[in-house]
C-alpha cells in the first residue's frame, strides 16, 4: 500500500467514525425528545458551556471532540452504549 492510499483509508476511517458519533448523537437527542437548547441547559450542569446554535454546528460538522461526546452522553442519562449501538 502506498502512502497516499493508506493516508485515504486513514481518512475513510476517520470519517466513518466521526459520522457514526454525530448520527448516534442526534439519534439519541430525539429520542429523548429535547432540543439543542435543553442539551445545553444538561451539559452546563455536568460542566460544559455551550448553546444550542454552537451544538448544531457541531453536529452538523460531525466533528467534536471526544469530552463533548462523552458530556452529551452523561447530559442524556444514557447509562451505557455498545459500539455496536454506534
Amino acid at each position: 500500500m502506498t502512502r497516499a492510499e493508506l493516508s485515504t483509508a486513514i481518512t475513510k476511517l476517520t470519517q466513518s467514525w466521526e459520522d457514526r458519533a454525530r448520527l448516534f448523537l442526534k439519534a439519541e437527542i430525539k429520542r429523548a425528545n429535547i432540543t439543542y437548547e435543553e442539551l445545553a441547559t444538561r451539559l452546563k450542569s455536568h460542566g460544559v458551556t455551550e448553546n444550542a446554535a454552537s451544538i448544531a454546528n457541531k453536529l452538523a460538522r460531525g466533528t467534536f471532540a471526544a469530552a463533548f461526546f462523552l458530556a452529551c452522553l452523561a447530559a442524556l442519562e444514557l447509562d451505557g452504549i455498545r459500539l455496536d449501538d454506534i
